[in-house]
């Protein structure tokens, strides 16, 4: 088997690329959120006697324990991805399974939340909330509304994260593109295709008539070779796992502090 690095190959790596769009992304989130903060301000200063009436139903202990964990599993994905850094596989993934273990702690707690106020008959458009002052209405509403959406980023972000879990678990990978008339001495190679004209066939099934294909090789990271595709990776959902952790910081004194 002739050696990859033998051949003219491209080799996709756009890091800065998959910064910027990840900061891109993160400013939508935040043009999202902001929003409804804006709105709710405003609903706040009209309704500030029945926003505080509302508030007093809220359990801020389990408030309290949510922030706490959210903050604890900012400080978990961070050392995630230093110990990525360091090549310490074993740590990234104690840490990494540290972050997804507290994102289900998180939404566990605000399940148990919502169920006890939805069995109360507090929820938008129930009897019971109808029969409150149109603050209050307001108040139930916006709870439901930026806590849910919250919540749903929680367990996005929980996703990405068992995702890159597999990822970090599993073997590194390289992915080059390999160029004619260099595609002919990959023939009789056990590399696999993962795109091109033969998606998914092996390369000693390609013919002459193939101008490039992209290829994937699975290794070893060798002694201090970091990871560098998959800390890119992980670095983006630590930003955007930090993003949902500062939007809670907001929500909690909003809802669960009004004085």
């Amino acid at each position: 088997m002739k050696s990859i690095h033998a051949l003219t190959v491209e080799e996709h790596r756009d890091f800065e690329g998959a910064r910027l769009g990840m900061w891109l992304f993160l400013l939508t989130e935040l043009i999202l959120f902001t929003g409804m903060f804006i709105l709710y301000a405003m609903y706040r200063l009209k309704y500030s006697a029945e926003f505080h009436r509302a508030s007093l139903e809220l359990d801020v202990v389990i408030g309290t324990i949510n922030t706490l964990v959210l903050l604890t599993s900012s400080l978990t994905v961070a050392l995630s991805i230093e110990a990525l850094k360091r090549n310490s596989r074993k740590l990234a993934l104690w840490m990494l399974g540290a972050t997804i273990f507290f994102a289900l702690v998180f939404l566990v707690n605000k399940y148990f939340e919502w169920s006890a106020k939805i069995h109360h008959g507090i929820y938008p458009g129930s009897q019971e909330l109808m029969q409150r002052s149109l603050g209050e209405v307001i108040y139930f509403n916006l709870y439901y509304s930026m806590t849910g959406l919250h919540g749903l980023h929680v367990l996005v972000g929980m996703v990405v994260l068992i995702w890159l879990f597999v990822l970090i678990a599993r073997k590194s990978q390289k992915k080059y593109v390999v160029h004619n008339p260099h595609v002919e001495q990959l023939v009789g190679s056990e590399i696999a295709i993962l795109k091109g004209e033969k998606d998914g066939w092996l390369v000693d099934k390609i013919g002459d008539n193939v101008e490039q294909v992209e290829i994937k090789i699975t290794y070893e990271p060798k002694a201090g070779e970091v990871d560098l595709p998959n800390i890119i990776k992980l670095e983006n959902a630590g930003l955007y796992w930090h993003l949902v952790d500062i939007i809670w910081i907001f929500l909690f004194p909003l809802f669960y502090l009004i004085s």
